[in-house]
C-alpha cells in the first residue's frame, strides 16, 4: 500500500487498481479504509490489533458490496489476489512480531497466473 502522505485520516492511496481513503486511524490498534476504486467496489477494509493472552491478534475484515462488472471481477480476479496478499502480510507481521521468520507460502497456480497477467498489463 502506498499513500499520498503518512498513515493518517484523510490519506489516499492503495495498491494496484484498488484505491482507498483512510477514514479512521488509531495508531497501533486500528485502521479503517474506504474503497474509492475501482468502480463497483463499495465499502470498507479494516485492520485491527488487539491483545490476546501473551501476544496479540491481528484481524483483517472487508465490509462491502460489489456492483456492475465488479460482481464478476471480485470473485474471479480480485479475491484470489487479495487473499494471497493478506496471507503474505499476516505471515510477515507474525515474523516481525515473533522474531521468527515465517516461510513464504507458495501461491496457487491461479494467483501466479493472475499476478503475471497484472504485471504484463502495467
Amino acid at each position: 500500500m502506498r499513500f499520498d502522505r503518512s498513515l493518517e485520516v484523510g490519506a489516499v492511496g492503495g495498491h494496484g487498481p484498488i484505491r482507498y481513503r483512510v477514514e479512521q486511524y488509531e495508531p497501533g490498534r486500528r485502521v479503517l479504509f474506504r474503497f474509492t476504486g475501482p468502480p463497483g467496489l463499495n465499502g470498507t477494509h479494516e485492520w485491527r490489533v488487539a491483545p490476546a493472552g501473551d501476544g496479540c491478534r491481528i484481524r483483517h475484515s472487508i465490509d462491502g458490496r460489489t456492483s456492475g462488472a465488479m460482481r464478476l471481477a471480485w470473485p474471479f480476479l480480485f479475491r484470489p489476489l487479495h487473499d494471497a496478499l493478506i496471507e503474505d502480510a499476516l505471515d510477515k507481521a507474525e515474523g516481525r512480531l515473533t522474531g521468527v521468520p515465517v516461510p513464504a507460502r507458495p501461491w496457487s497456480l491461479r494467483v501466479r497466473v493472475l499476478r503475471r497477467l497484472a504485471r504484463s498489463r502495467s
